[in-house]
């Protein structure tokens, strides 16, 4: 069986006792931490600095998985580091190369993604092939937690995992972030997702115990 990773977004987490948090998310099995870094420009929400990076970091003893949802990556990216295993994804949005810091990431020992908002099609991969090792897919309008699912994200899936596999990426993994639920998650798995992102929807259940709702998250994608 194909291996399926789990990612929480640390952003849905309760900031106050966030160490806790991360620390009931590894004794469950979770695999990375999901970091979103939103400067207020890319798009209108400003979430954890690289000093905030640095301390998850300093505290996680399993991957991060850093979004950067901001208008100059190489700028954000020179005020922390990478460890060996880390992730970084940026935005195919901003239309412009990310050769040198896919490079950059690499030689870290990291993995470097590209990023794609609901109405963005494949084809934006194009001009970066060669220089990312996953992609992920929005399902929302990136911004704030809580974001409802776009009409027609999830079948996207199905899309990207085409044009992938047409352009020799089979092997590139895709990850899926915004309203993830237990359900939707194993529906996408189906169409060729192994990546999850749990936030809300999936992992930070109201009235659910978050030791709970990892258990049911994982039976649904585990199949």
């Amino acid at each position: 069986m194909k291996k399926r990773i789990i990612t929480v977004s640390v952003m849905c987490s309760d900031l106050m006792n966030l160490g806790r948090d991360i620390e009931i998310l590894e004794e469950n099995g979770i695999d990375w931490l999901h970091i979103d870094v939103m400067d207020g420009h890319f798009v209108p929400n400003l979430t954890f600095g690289t000093d905030a990076i640095k301390s998850i970091q300093a505290k996680a003893t399993v991957p991060v998985d850093i979004h950067l949802m901001v208008t100059d990556p190489d700028l954000i990216f020179s005020h922390f580091s990478l460890r060996k295993g880390d992730l970084l994804s940026v935005h195919a949005e901003l239309d412009r190369s990310y050769e040198a810091l896919s490079q950059e990431v690499r030689d870290l020992g990291g993995k470097f993604g590209i990023c794609l908002n609901p109405e963005t099609p494949p084809e934006a991969l194009e001009r970066h092939l060669g220089h990312f090792d996953f992609v992920m897919l929005m399902t929302v309008h990136p911004g704030f937690a809580g974001g409802k699912l776009v009409e027609g994200a999830m079948e996207k899936v199905g899309d990207v995992r085409r044009w992938l596999d047409g352009h020799g990426c089979e092997e590139v993994p895709i990850s899926v972030d915004g309203a993830v639920s237990a359900e939707r998650a194993h529906y996408m798995a189906g169409l060729g997702a192994d990546i999850f992102v749990g936030g809300t929807a999936g992992i930070y259940r109201k009235g659910m115990d978050i030791r709970d709702s990892i258990r049911e998250f994982r039976e649904a994608i585990d199949f």
